[in-house]
């Protein structure tokens, strides 16, 4: 095959991958974007046997490489960090078709999911989105990584045990987590302090990402009780002088606040476990906001 002659789908596929890497649309588009210039320009040198195995190999170390830079911008960065959502799949299509792996394509877009990764080395993080939300093999993925089949196994399974400890995994029924999404709204607007309490669990946590320039909590923000006061205080308050819209964030049901000129200000999400909220991602900085659109 002709590197000059690619599958449509191709480019959606390494956005999936490479936004699921950074945790950001615009690095991904840049990255994919560079991605295909190469693998054109290698199109005209030589045959190339499979494009999208090239493609991905390219596009795999590109994130890495981003990554490892990345992480020490992120290490100076104004609170916590988090990811920029997104409305919808930046375009991950299931290789073998089944519903498992789209299952687990689905879940591995959620905020809560990629601030989990972020536990994970690149290489880390390459390897197990590869195999575990991809479905690539691992000779496949000692060929994108330059690494053997046993070290490749090694660098997943200490990922999985990595992001374990870091987000434990519970299937979620998508109509109850919209279901407590709306009662945490609820309560949120009405300032029954006690009704946010019952939806969340002991160690719930809280970010707030607002960057450099709007104000947020700088720290993670832990336990029910605490996590409850600060969003009657600062939440409440907003959903009295701002509209709300449900909508969807990065695979699941979440909200956006709109501005009196109809511009979205703040997007926020839940993560569920155990019937209840243990983790809401809130992001305010105007930077990340670009990927979701007013109605």
């Amino acid at each position: 095959m002709n590197g000059t002659t690619t599958d449509p789908t191709l480019r959606p596929r390494l956005l999936s991958i490479a936004y699921r890497m950074t945790g950001s649309r615009t690095d991904a588009e840049d990255l994919v974007q560079e991605a295909m210039l190469r693998v054109h320009l290698a199109g005209q040198r030589e045959q190339i046997e499979s494009v999208e195995a090239y493609a991905t190999t390219v596009l795999t170390r590109l994130a890495v490489d981003h990554l490892r830079s990345a992480r020490v911008r992120r290490e100076s960065y104004v609170g916590p960090w988090l990811p920029e959502p997104v409305a919808e799949d930046p375009g991950g299509r299931v290789r073998s078709g089944d519903a498992e792996q789209a299952v687990e394509l689905a879940e591995s877009l959620s905020l809560a999911f990629l601030v989990a990764l972020e536990s994970l080395g690149p290489v880390e993080r390459a390897a197990l989105l590869l195999h575990d939300v991809f479905s690539y093999d691992y000779g496949e993925i000692g060929a994108i990584l330059d690494r053997n089949e046993a070290a490749c196994r090694q660098l997943v399974s200490r990922a999985r045990s990595r992001l374990r400890d870091a987000r434990p995994r519970f299937d979620v029924d998508p109509s109850h987590h919209e279901r407590l999404l709306r009662q945490f709204i609820a309560a949120c607007s009405s300032g029954e302090l006690d009704g946010i309490v019952s939806l969340l669990t002991d160690d719930v946590v809280l970010l707030t990402d607002g960057g450099a320039d709007v104000r947020a909590a700088r720290f993670p923000i832990r336990g029910r009780d605490r996590v409850a006061r600060l969003l009657v205080r600062v939440l409440g308050r907003r959903l009295h002088w701002m509209e709300m819209r449900y909508t969807q964030v990065n695979g699941s049901t979440g909200f956006m606040l709109l501005s009196n000129d109809g511009d979205v200000v703040s997007v926020g999400s839940i993560d569920v476990r155990d019937d209840r909220i243990a983790e809401i991602d809130w992001v305010i900085n105007p930077d990340k906001l670009a990927w979701i659109t007013p109605p």
